[in-house]
């Protein structure tokens, strides 16, 4: 079952990704595709501590860009989010889906847009929720209930998309807009990737 990111008809489409250097154009450095994989991993059961900040660095071939963990209001998600960035899961997996003036969307290992961890969580959305450039929230199926996450994220990269409020907040991008501007532009009408955009590394960072 694919995860969806709903607005008017805009589906899941698959892409590819990898990790093998060659040329660099317009600021992305050419990756070949890496293998899909089906990926599983523990569903967590302690949070993170909200007197802390949590920063999510993500290293693509097109640069890196940071999140940070809206853990207050998504204490479940980004407790998730952060347990699978420590375990490696996201690492040489691509953003399978990019969507040019609404999103770009990644976190399955299997390029497929069905993939996840085995595992979902919940966190209720505030209804005051806006869509805005460079806000982070999960992905979901359909039929799944509002606020369901499991590893596919998606970065707004419009000013505002409309998204009504049923996705998770994981958090914002913090650094790197650039290079998330750069990533939402490589996509075409169908929202395939025009080419791979690995990320190549997954880290995070605990500040007080």
């Amino acid at each position: 079952m694919k995860l969806v990111v709903a607005l008017a008809a805009l589906v899941f489409l698959a892409g590819c990704g990898s990790s093998k250097h060659a040329t660099t154009t317009n600021g992305c450095t050419d990756v070949s595709q890496p293998k899909p994989a089906e990926r599983t991993a523990s569903k967590p059961t302690a949070r993170l501590d909200p007197a802390k900040t949590y920063d999510v660095r993500l290293q693509t071939n097109c640069g890196p860009f940071t999140i940070r963990l809206a853990v207050s209001t998504s204490p479940a998600t980004t407790a998730s989010f952060a347990h699978l960035v420590r375990s490696g899961f996201f690492d040489h997996t691509v953003f399978h889906r990019i969507a040019p003036g609404f999103v770009i969307q990644g976190g399955d290992p299997t390029a497929s847009g069905a993939g996840g961890p085995g595992y979902s969580t919940h966190d209720p959305v505030p209804a005051s929720t806006r869509y805005t450039f460079g806000l982070v929230a999960m992905a979901k199926a359909q039929a799944e209930p509002s606020g369901t996450g499991g590893s596919q994220f998606f970065v707004v990269t419009g000013k505002d998309v409309g998204l009504p409020p049923d996705y998770a907040v994981l958090g914002r991008v913090v650094a790197g807009a650039g290079v998330v501007r750069r990533i939402g532009a490589l996509g075409d009408a169908n929202e395939h990737p025009t080419r791979v955009v690995e990320i190549e590394k997954a880290s995070l960072d605990v500040s007080s």
